[in-house]
């Protein structure tokens, strides 16, 4: 059997156990605070740790990956949309990676 469709299956089940899981345990509203803020950043803090490494290395250069990296923190830190955000940082990553070349 091909080993693909047992990693998919196990994949499929430990997915389904995280989200099913606290479900059928937890039935009453968490009034711990701590453990309620935890909840609410888990989600951010995955999307960052996925996404960060992915801004440095798919760049030509690691450079223009850090520069776009810190634009876009300074940029979003100020209020400007994630879509602005977005043009910008590609923006920055082609014009550092076209004078990277140039140099």
């Amino acid at each position: 059997m091909n080993n693909t469709y047992i990693y998919i299956g196990i994949m499929f089940l430990v997915t389904f156990l995280i989200r099913v899981l606290p479900l059928t345990i937890i039935r009453k509203r968490i009034k711990n605070v701590t453990l309620r803020s935890f909840l609410y950043y888990v989600p951010y803090i995955t999307l960052a740790v996925m996404t960060f490494p992915a801004i440095i290395e798919t760049t030509d250069s690691v450079l223009a990956g850090l520069v776009s990296f810190i634009v876009g923190i300074l940029l979003a830190y100020l209020g400007v949309s994630l879509f602005g955000v977005a043009v910008s940082c590609c923006a920055i990553v082609f014009v550092c990676e076209f004078i990277i070349k140039l140099l």
